[in-house]
């Protein structure tokens, strides 16, 4: 029975090993770059955006395919159950083809409905159309609308991609900075845990009160119960990298950097403002494409009042017959009581030029063009108020970045400051000159620092993410 207790043991060990060993490679880690590789892969809107240059490529060819010729065949088989009659008045003033004196009881004014003599009950027609834009204004400004809006797709996915790039760049930075507060947290229960056991010895010998020891353990307590907190927002930060990812929510995911890395200084500021100018902002560059295809829009409401000339050719065969079987009978098949002879399809051919001139239509082209230099209009107004709020984006994120290293910098020597003082309050103690109270300030401080000093760091890199985004850099890198 031993041995069987012993074996259940050694398997539950090794399946609980085996599923750590499954959990461990299963997870999946990545550098920011990385990240942003693969939601630029996986992101739905980036494939809506790319999906919407491929339809505009599409658009151009179809544009393109316009001017090319145009040719149809056409097939046609009518059988004519009842033919329709055709009419004629008798007039004895008027001769025709046919006497209508000889009808009886038919008076001058009377209307005859005659059979069809020159009709068969079936008919056959192939023919094959040939047409050719010769010249067409709206044609040519079509083609280079077409190219415009193929220009616009592109810079419309240039920046769908510099949105995911900021958002989970964002995202990314999150998790990195609080991955390295988790090494702090245990850093800190480490040395608090320490200073519990080295006041339980001196109670233990008689040189601490018991509320010593308490308080220490109070202490440790809750750094440990605030620790388990920030595993949970750790956890939730990574929830929300997949999400702007489209990682699978399923599967683990490790961001994989150094914070040391990571570039912010106040150089920055003066190589992005060097040689800047709002081309480089992608909202920008696509307020510029709309600019070109309203111009398009003016320029075609022009060339629709210019003449058009089209070249176009028929060519084809027909034949008729009493019935649908004689339409396909052959030169063997026709016998001495067939009313078809023996040559049944006759060809037929057309050539002409169409030219259209248009001269008169009410106005209506005065009035298109004034709403289309009206639309120009406001796309100049959204741009001059597009360039007031790019100009207030770089103040501002200039600004916030610069508030942003300050802090970072009096936070990170405040934090250094309370690791001296933590260190030398905790030396004092030891040595039996210094109080317990005085230690366990020393390393509150020394948590609110290191607290205020990642909040420091957060802020920093995200000013630095709004500040390449107000400044274009993300535009730039995914040209």
């Amino acid at each position: 029975m031993k041995s069987f207790y012993l074996t259940l043991v050694l398997l539950v060990l090794l399946i609980g090993s085996g599923r750590a060993q499954q959990q461990e490679q299963a997870t999946t880690r990545m550098t920011l770059e990385q990240c942003v590789a693969y939601a630029q892969e996986n992101s739905q809107s980036l494939k809506n955006a790319v999906l919407d240059e491929r339809i505009a490529k599409a658009r151009v060819n179809e544009t393109r395919g316009i001017g090319l010729p145009q040719v149809d065949a056409n097939i046609n088989l009518t059988h004519n159950q009842k033919l329709p009659r055709f009419f004629a008045q008798y007039n004895p003033d008027q001769q025709g083809f046919i006497d209508l004196s000889q009808i009886p009881g038919i008076q001058p004014g009377d209307v005859v409905a005659f059979p069809n003599f020159f009709q068969l009950r079936s008919s056959g027609n192939a023919s094959l159309s040939v047409s050719q834009i010769i010249f067409n204004g709206s044609y040519l400004v079509g083609l280079q609308a077409a190219n415009a809006y193929r220009d616009l797709s592109l810079k419309s996915k240039v920046q769908t991609q510099e949105q995911i790039v900021v958002q989970v760049t964002k995202a990314y930075y999150n998790v990195l900075i609080n991955k390295d507060r988790a090494k702090l947290f245990d850093a800190n229960i480490a040395r608090v845990d320490s200073l519990l056991k080295t006041t339980q010895a001196l109670y233990e010998n008689g040189f601490a009160e018991k509320i010593d020891v308490d308080r220490i353990h109070v202490a440790l307590n809750n750094l440990q119960a605030s620790r388990d907190n920030f595993y949970n927002l750790q956890e939730l930060g990574v929830e929300l990298l997949k999400f702007q990812m489209n990682y699978p929510m399923d599967q683990n995911l490790e961001v994989d950097g150094d914070l040391n890395t990571v570039q912010v200084d106040e150089n920055l500021l003066n190589s992005y403002s060097a040689n800047w100018d709002y081309t480089t902002r992608a909202d920008y560059q696509v307020l510029q494409a709309n600019k070109k295809l309203q111009e398009l829009n003016i320029k075609n409401k022009y060339a629709e009042g210019l003449p058009s000339l089209v070249a176009s050719a028929n060519l084809g065969y027909t034949t008729q017959s009493p019935n649908i079987g004689g339409l396909f009978k052959t030169e063997t098949d026709i016998d001495e009581t067939s009313q078809v002879g023996p040559d049944k399809w006759y060809s037929f051919s057309s050539f002409g030029l169409n030219l259209s001139v248009p001269i008169f239509s009410g106005l209506q082209r005065s009035y298109r063009l004034q709403q289309e230099k009206l639309n120009m209009k406001k796309i100049e107004n959204n741009m001059l108020n597009l360039r007031s709020a790019i100009d207030l984006e770089v103040k501002q994120s200039a600004i916030t970045y610069q508030n942003a290293l300050n802090s970072l910098k009096s936070q990170q020597e405040n934090m250094e400051l309370a690791q001296n003082v933590a260190r030398v309050t905790k030396i004092k103690y030891e040595q039996g000159v210094g109080s317990n109270i005085e230690v366990i300030d020393a390393e509150t401080s020394l948590r609110e620092a290191q607290t205020n000093y990642y909040s420091a760091l957060f802020d920093a890199l995200i000013a630095k993410v709004d500040l390449d985004k107000a400044y274009g850099k993300f535009t730039n890198n995914q040209k």
